[in-house]
């Protein structure tokens, strides 16, 4: 069968042969089930199997005579491995309906037929339930035998399940013998391993490490779920014991004797017990009243689903009461008393269109996969970041791609994933242009670095917000009331293209802008005319050369005297400055060899930017070299950036807070924690006065 055919909707299957539809999907959700359960390798996001689920579900529904027995409808999951010897569960691990209405009315769907099958009214009380988590994992059935952990088992096809008893021994979270008074003989816990979403991201860290080291086999995981999983299937306890797992617990298999059970009036009274027996337990599970309090469960829980430490899909809200749970049995394999309540799918397929290359405010490139418009978290998506140049080659996405795209909360959508086995012919591999897209500037990626940057800051119109609003800022050339929201006017306005003309602009072309008085604009106006008297360090910091900060920039100044010194210099003189390193060295001069980034400057000086400049300094040591100051409080004639400067000027480092090895903290009235911490320290406190005099006698 096509693929086109096998995902074409049913209502224009142009064959009309319902039963081979059916078929077709029958076979597609066991592939897919096995690459999900089995495998450990899933292919498609859970949206795309729950969408052809729901969609036999339908047929069958509407064409009973048609169901077969091996229908993945009629089944919880999937077959056990056969490397793990087979468990059967004295009682089966089924599966819970699941509410893919992702709005309110799924939960207020859930809770009407509660109260219709329990023959409720309108009078009667509000149902009580447990509102719990849809954990992200593998679940999980821990049976105990006189409090001691005998056999852990993966739920497998809900009747019979996989011994991985060793593997599941090495998570912490999960004891081992229990000790509390009164357990019953046989005790079956039920509950999910999962992986921690920054435990997964240090394990995938360590993956790429032991792949760029040349191990053979290594690869990284897709998703948490993926990495739990292969983690608890692992032959070899040693490898599982490596994977940082973690489990909750959330429900009971077999209690024997059968009296034990009776100590249980409601599941919220059985996880709280657990939780006294020692098992972990979600904080986030509550008691909730009717269908008002399911909805406010529902909401609260999607607002906070993207801060969890870990992944969740859903919530589930069982009933309360094990009476009443009882009372309410079960259809067909799934209870009636309990359901999932999903949320809106944060993974789905689409196809790559194109794969662009965006220059974002700091001059960085991002690859980026044009998309076939898709719903996903909430929203359509048309665009996913490929993040860098790394990630593209090792995800290997190519234009006309299927791929799993994922978001999550507010985050930008991202590429997850290929599905290789959609892909058509040979596209040709992505390759990262070595060029600006936007200026035609030399891209740079520097050693140790996964980007690539854009090097002509100051005439890159990606970059134009960003430069002028570091050019202007206090500790650079200073261009006081020129912000933000100002600097966004003006580049969108297009008044203000490039740096030199901040120093054309007059009353006229301010007078377009929103909410700028007279008053204002002549303002601005002034700050612009002062801020042409500036430093050499300040203007050299000014330029947003990478790497170079205030400190580098007054080394810079010092060492070379004049700006025509310092871009005209190379690598090797470079090299000389004492805070000049060689990443440092080579920003600097492919910043300068730019063309147009000097003819920026050029533009500038020409503007009337100036600062005084001299032979470079003398090359005796400084006397303050290798003493770390602190500056804190306010001082009775220095600001803290003259403090600052002089001290550096001096060779001292200046550093923003206290420890062991500051030397002095220089303390001016209203001196806080850092004053507290360096009393604390036994660290020397000096006020100006002493400071400057330890400066002067220094000379």
């Amino acid at each position: 069968m096509q693929t086109a055919d096998l995902f074409a909707d049913p209502a224009e299957d142009r064959s009309g042969d319902i039963q081979s539809r059916m078929q077709a999907l029958r076979i597609q959700l066991h592939q897919y089930a096995h690459q999900y359960y089995v495998q450990d390798a899933p292919t498609v996001p859970d949206a795309e199997y729950d969408r052809l689920f729901q969609e036999l579900q339908s047929l069958e529904q509407a064409h009973p005579q048609w169901l077969t027995s091996d229908s993945p409808t009629l089944r919880v999951g999937a077959k056990p491995l056969e490397a793990f010897a087979p468990v059967r569960h004295a009682v089966p691990m089924l599966s819970i309906r699941t509410e893919t209405d992702t709005e309110s009315s799924g939960a207020q769907a859930f809770d009407a037929r509660v109260r219709r099958e329990l023959e409720l009214s309108d009078a009667d009380a509000p149902v009580e339930y447990v509102a719990e988590l849809k954990f992200d994992g593998l679940a999980m059935n821990l049976r105990y035998e006189g409090g001691v952990l005998v056999q852990a088992a993966t739920r497998g096809d809900g009747e019979t399940g996989e011994d991985v008893t060793q593997n599941v021994r090495t998570i912490g979270q999960i004891p081992l013998k229990l000790s509390a008074p009164n357990l019953p003989d046989v005790l079956e816990v039920r509950g999910e391993v999962y992986m921690r979403r920054d435990d997964f991201d240090a394990l995938n860290e360590r993956q790429r490490a032991r792949i760029a080291a040349g191990a053979k086999g290594e690869k990284t995981f897709v998703n948490p779920r993926n990495a739990a999983a292969g983690a608890v299937r692992q032959l070899d306890p040693g490898i599982a014991a490596q994977r940082p797992l973690s489990f909750f617990a959330y429900g009971a298999g077999e209690i024997s004797p059968q009296e034990a059970v009776g100590v249980f009036g409601s599941h919220m009274e059985l996880l709280q017990t657990l939780k006294k027996w020692g098992f972990p337990v979600a904080a986030q599970v509550d008691i909730a009243q009717g269908a008002t309090e399911l909805v406010a469960y529902h909401q609260r829980i999607g607002a906070m689903r993207d801060q969890l430490p870990f992944d969740i899909d859903g919530v589930v809200y069982k009933v309360n009461s094990l009476a009443l749970q009882q009372r309410l049995g079960f259809v067909t394999r799934e209870p009636r008393w309990a359901v999932a309540h999903k949320y809106p799918a944060q993974e789905q397929l689409t196809t790559v269109l194109s794969i662009d290359v965006q220059v974002g405010r700091t001059g960085k490139l991002t690859p980026v996969a044009k998309l076939a418009p898709v719903f996903v978290g909430g929203v359509t998506v048309t665009n996913a970041t490929l993040h860098n140049e790394d990630e593209a080659r090792r995800k290997d996405v190519r234009v006309g791609d299927t791929v799993i795209v994922r978001r999550a909360g507010d985050v930008i959508p991202e590429v997850v994933s290929v599905v290789l086995d959609r892909r058509q012919g040979e596209p040709a591999a992505f390759q990262m242009p070595h060029s600006c897209p936007v200026c035609g500037s030399v891209a740079v990626r520097e050693e140790g670095e996964a980007d690539y940057r854009c090097s002509g800051g100051l005439f890159c119109s990606a970059q134009r917000k960003q430069a002028i609003l570091h050019f202007a800022q206090r500790r650079a050339v200073e261009v006081e009331g020129l912000g933000d929201k100002l600097v966004e006017q003006m580049v969108d306005a297009g008044i203000v293209r490039t740096l030199p003309d901040l120093y054309r602009l007059g009353l006229t072309a301010l007078a377009v802008l929103d909410r700028m008085a007279d008053k204002s604009a002549q303002n601005l106006l002034e700050a612009l005319q002062k801020s042409k008297q500036t430093t050499l360090p300040r203007f050299l910091f000014g330029l947003g050369i990478r790497h170079v900060g205030e400190a580098t920039a007054k080394a810079l100044a010092q060492h070379f005297g004049k700006l025509d010194a310092i871009m005209d210099a190379s690598e090797d003189h470079l090299l000389a400055v004492s805070d000049v390193g060689p990443i440092v060295a080579k920003s600097i001069r492919t910043f300068f060899d730019q063309t147009h980034n000097r003819e920026v400057v050029e533009q500038l000086r020409a503007c009337g930017l100036s600062w005084e400049e001299g032979e470079p300094a003398d090359k005796a040591p400084q006397v303050l070299a290798g003493k770390t100051f602190v500056l804190t409080g306010t001082f009775p004639t220095l600001s803290r950036d003259q403090a600052k400067d002089l001290l550096e000027a001096a060779g001292a480092k200046v550093a923003g807070s206290v420890s062991k090895k500051t030397s002095y903290v220089v303390a001016g009235t209203d001196a806080g924690s850092k004053l507290d911490k360096a009393r604390e320290l036994g660290v020397a406190v000096l006020d100006e006065a002493a400071m400057l005099e330890m400066l002067a006698s220094n000379q």
